[in-house]
C-alpha cells in the first residue's frame, strides 16, 4: 500500500511540475509581447509615414475585403504566427472607398495606381462600390492607372476603371464567370452508415441536398442558373462600357477561344491585348519609367507615391458629439445565437447593438449594414424584434443589403421601414430546414447498442438511436411553423398576401435586381443611397455617422493591434502538411465543416442560404 501511495505522490509532482512550467511559460510569452511592444512603440515614428508633398495613391490592397473586421482570439494567432502561418489582412469596404474619396480632393495626390496583385476575389456588389469612388476620383480630373503581371477576375473588374491598363508580356487575364458548386456527401454517408434526417419546407431550399444527393436538383439548378447569369451579365456590361468593347467577346464559347488562342500561338497576353483588355503589354522596367515621366521621381528609382496602407491612416475621421446622429450597425456574417464576435452575426451581441441605439437620444435613424447567407431562426428573430422596437420608439430603420442578405439575413431585413439593395444583391432564399445525422447503423456493425428507459417518447431521442417515426413528424411540423412564421413576415411587411409571399419563398434565391420587381426590397442602390434614405426618413438635415460596435476590452484591444489583424485557423494549418494536390477538396470539406459547426439555434431551425456564400 505504501508503494501505491508513493506512486501515485509522484504522479501528482510530475502534474504540479507540468502546471508550474505551463504558467511560468505563459508568464513569460506575455511578458514578452509586452515588452516587445514597448520596443515597436518606442522604435517607430509616433506620426506614421510622412506624406510627401505630391504623390500617386497606390491603392495594393492585399487579403479580403470585408464589411467589418473579424474578431480572431489572441491565442488563435499566436499559434498560426510561432507556426510560419502568414496573416490574412482584412480590407474595410468604408475605409476603402472613404480613403478614394478623400484622396480624390487631396491636392497632393496626384493621381491614383491600382496595384491589385494580392486583392483576394471579392463579390462583384463591394467591388462596385469601390469602382464608383474610383469614376468620382477620375471626376476630379486626375488619372487612374491600373498595371499587373496578371489579372484575376476581381482585381480586373476594378482595373477596368482606369485610364490605362497595362500588364507584362507574359500575363493574363482570367475571367472564369460565376458558379455555384459544392461537394455531395449522400454515397459517403451510405458507406459510412450515417442516417441523414432532414426537415425543410421550400422547393429550392437546397441546403440540405450535399447530404441527401450526390448532385444538384433540378429546382437548384435552374434558380441558380438564373442568378449567377445575372451577376455574369452585370459584370460582362460593366468592363464592356469601361473598354468600348461588345460584352459578347467577354464570354465566348470554348471552340471559338481555341481559335482565337491558336492564332497567337498560345499567347495569353497578345490574345488579352488583342480583345481590348489591356491597353498595352509593358515590362516592369519600362512601366515603372512611365510612372516615373507620369507622377516624378522619388530619387530612389520609382515614381513618387504613397501606399493605400500608409494613406489611409492619415484620412480624418470626424467623430464630433452629435445630436443627430445616423447609426450603422454592421451584420455581416453567419448568424449564431448567443455573444459572437464580429465576424458572424450573434443574435443578442447584434439586438444588443440595436437597442443602444434606440436608447441613445442622440440616434435619430438606424441603417443595418446586411451581409449574410442567415443562420439560426430563433437568432434572427431576436435581431428582427429589436428593428420592430426601434420603430415603435419612432426611429427609422433603413436596410443596406451588402453582397449577401438571403436566408435569415432576409428575415433580419423583412420589417424595416425601407429595403436597399444593389442589382447584384443576392437575397431572398425564403426557406427553411433541420438537419439530423443518427449513427445506430455503424455503431451496430461494431458490436455496439443503445437501450434503455424513458419517461418521454423523446427521452431516448440522440446520435445513436434510430429516429422514431413520430418524432420526425414533430420535427417536420415544426419546421413547417417556422416556414409560416417566415412567409408571414413578408407578407405582413412587404405588403403582399400570404399566397403571394408563398410563391416568391420556397428557398429561391434572387438577385436585388429581381427582388425589387416582386416587392422584396424597396429600392436599388448602394450604402451613399441608405444614408439618404435615413435623413429623408428621420427629416434630418444635417448629421454624424456612429459607427457602432461591440467594443474590446483593453487587453483584447491590446492583442488585436500587437499580433496583426488576422491569422489562419489551425485547420489551415493542419492543411498545410497535406500533399498540394489534396488541399483543394480538403479545405472544402473543412469549410462545409465549418458552417455546420456555428449552428447552434436552440430548437435547430435554420434559415441559411449555402449557394449563396461563394459568390
Amino acid at each position: 500500500m505504501k508503494v501505491i501511495f508513493k506512486g501515485i505522490g509522484k504522479i501528482f509532482q510530475a502534474i504540479w511540475k507540468l502546471i508550474s512550467f505551463t504558467r511560468q511559460f505563459i508568464l513569460n510569452i506575455f511578458f514578452l509581447l509586452i515588452v516587445g511592444a514597448i520596443i515597436i512603440a518606442l522604435s517607430q515614428d509616433s506620426q506614421g509615414p510622412e506624406l510627401p508633398e505630391e504623390a500617386a495613391l497606390v491603392l495594393d490592397l492585399s487579403g479580403p475585403i470585408v464589411e467589418q473586421r473579424s474578431y480572431i482570439n489572441p491565442i488563435d494567432r499566436i499559434t498560426s504566427n510561432a507556426l510560419g502561418q502568414q496573416p490574412v489582412q482584412e480590407n474595410v469596404l468604408f475605409d476603402i472607398v472613404e480613403t478614394i474619396r478623400t484622396a480624390a480632393t487631396d491636392q497632393r495626390i496626384t493621381g491614383l495606381v491600382l496595384n491589385l496583385k494580392d486583392m483576394a476575389d471579392t463579390n462583384l456588389t463591394k467591388l462596385r462600390y469601390i469602382a464608383k469612388a474610383i469614376d468620382q476620383f477620375k471626376d476630379a480630373g486626375k488619372p487612374v492607372y491600373a498595371f499587373g503581371d496578371n489579372f484575376s477576375q476581381s482585381q480586373y473588374y476594378l482595373a477596368s476603371y482606369a485610364d490605362k491598363v497595362s500588364m507584362s508580356p507574359d500575363g493574363g487575364v482570367m475571367l472564369t464567370g460565376y458558379g455555384s458548386y459544392t461537394l455531395y456527401y449522400k454515397s459517403l454517408l451510405e458507406k459510412l452508415d450515417v442516417n441523414t434526417h432532414v426537415f425543410r419546407v421550400g422547393t429550392y431550399k437546397s441546403f440540405v441536398e450535399p447530404y441527401t444527393r450526390d448532385g444538384m436538383s433540378p429546382a437548384a439548378r435552374e434558380a441558380n442558373t438564373v442568378w449567377l447569369n445575372q451577376l455574369w451579365s452585370a459584370y460582362t456590361g460593366d468592363v464592356a462600357q469601361n473598354r468600348h468593347i461588345e460584352a459578347a467577346s467577354l464570354t465566348p464559347d470554348l471552340d471559338s477561344f481555341v481559335k482565337q488562342l491558336k492564332a497567337v500561338k498560345g499567347d495569353f497576353a497578345q490574345l488579352t491585348l488583342n480583345m481590348g483588355l489591356v491597353d498595352e503589354l509593358i515590362s516592369r522596367p519600362q512601366l515603372s519609367q512611365k510612372m516615373i515621366d507620369e507622377f516624378g521621381s522619388d530619387g530612389d528609382s520609382s515614381f513618387n507615391q504613397i501606399s493605400y496602407y500608409d494613406y489611409q491612416p492619415t484620412v480624418v475621421k470626424m467623430d464630433l458629439p452629435s445630436p443627430n446622429q445616423i447609426a450603422v450597425i454592421v451584420a455581416s456574417g453567419a448568424i449564431i445565437d448567443g455573444t459572437q464576435r464580429q465576424g458572424t452575426v450573434g443574435g443578442d451581441s447584434t439586438a444588443n447593438l440595436l437597442r443602444e441605439a434606440r436608447l441613445n437620444d442622440d440616434v435619430k435613424a438606424v441603417i443595418l449594414r446586411v451581409d449574410s447567407p442567415g443562420g439560426s431562426a430563433f437568432a434572427s428573430e431576436v435581431i428582427r424584434n429589436e428593428v420592430d422596437a426601434l420603430k415603435l420608439a419612432g426611429k427609422p430603420v433603413v436596410v443596406s443589403m451588402s453582397s449577401l442578405a438571403a436566408s435569415g439575413g432576409y428575415w433580419i431585413s423583412s420589417s424595416a421601414n425601407k429595403i436597399i439593395a444593389q442589382p447584384t444583391t443576392i437575397t431572398g432564399s425564403i426557406g427553411i430546414f433541420a438537419i439530423l445525422t443518427t449513427f445506430e447503423k455503424g455503431l451496430e456493425k461494431m458490436g455496439i447498442y443503445s437501450d434503455g428507459v424513458g419517461t418521454t417518447p423523446f427521452s431516448g431521442v440522440g446520435v445513436t438511436r434510430e429516429l422514431p417515426e413520430g418524432v420526425a413528424q414533430v420535427f417536420q411540423l415544426g419546421i413547417e411553423h417556422g416556414y409560416q412564421r417566415f412567409i408571414g413576415l413578408v407578407s405582413q411587411y412587404r405588403n403582399m398576401s400570404l399566397e403571394q409571399a408563398d410563391k416568391i419563398a420556397q428557398g429561391r434565391v434572387w438577385t436585388g435586381h429581381d427582388a425589387l420587381k416582386l416587392g422584396l426590397v424597396d429600392q436599388l442602390g448602394d450604402f451613399d443611397d441608405a444614408i439618404i434614405a435615413a435623413t429623408e426618413l428621420a427629416k434630418l438635415e444635417s448629421y454624424e455617422i456612429n459607427w457602432m460596435a461591440e467594443p474590446l476590452s483593453p487587453a483584447e484591444q491590446f492583442m488585436q493591434e500587437f499580433v496583426g489583424e488576422v491569422s489562419t485557423k489551425v485547420a489551415t494549418m493542419v492543411l498545410g502538411q497535406l500533399p498540394g494536390a489534396l488541399q483543394p477538396v480538403t479545405q472544402q470539406v473543412v469549410a462545409d465543416l465549418s458552417t455546420l459547426n456555428n449552428f447552434n439555434d436552440p430548437k435547430g431551425q435554420y434559415a441559411f442560404c449555402l449557394n449563396c456564400i461563394n459568390n
